[in-house]
């Protein structure tokens, strides 16, 4: 199996450096031709088997582009969906105690949001899913997802400290490969 993880193409949000979470943000004309080269980038890498992704819009319109050259069935599964950032949510990235929140293990984010544990954990089951599914087989799988659950995945491949965890960031639209023996 080799597992394909990306992040969706950019929105308004990214772009003035807001919080986004959960809430459903489509992306903007920029995200869209992100999208468009991803798809490219997909085709080059080879068959694309079946995409995973996030019900989020803003996911869902990365995966329907990147779809657009490889035809791959698509499924949505809320443990992709974006890390819920509570009262932070919207706000400017650099708001008091929102990097803090990121190395708060159980605390849930912005007061009413989601813990790390939590994330972790939903991410963490869909992997081992996807692994248990397919990890002996010659699949190749895409993961759309968001840039809070990029972070979780690549713990699951490469441990790290709080404070990598903390610092550690993945481009719109860019690919990560995860091979996973067979």
């Amino acid at each position: 199996m080799r597992l394909f993880v990306t992040r969706h193409g950019e929105t308004e949000y990214n772009k003035k450096e807001l919080i986004l979470g959960t809430t459903d943000i489509p992306m903007n004309f920029h995200g869209s031709e992100q999208a468009m080269k991803l798809a490219g980038t997909l085709r080059q890498m080879g068959k694309v088997d079946m995409i995973y992704c996030s019900p989020l819009s803003r996911a869902k319109e990365t995966a329907q582009e990147a779809n657009s050259m490889t035809l791959s069935p698509v499924k949505y599964d809320n443990r992709l969906r974006e890390w819920d950032y509570g009262d932070f949510e919207g706000k400017p990235r650099d708001t008091e105690g929102f990097a803090e929140g990121k190395r708060e293990f159980g605390m849930p984010m912005g007061n009413t949001g989601e813990s790390l544990l939590k994330l972790t954990h939903r991410v963490y089951s869909l992997l081992d899913e996807l692994i248990a599914t397919y990890g002996k087989t010659d699949k190749n799988i895409l993961i759309v997802t968001h840039g809070g659950v990029c972070r979780v995945i690549e713990t699951y491949f490469n441990p790290m400290t709080t404070e990598e965890f903390s610092n550690w960031y993945m481009d719109n639209c860019q690919v990560i490969e995860y091979p996973i023996g067979g």
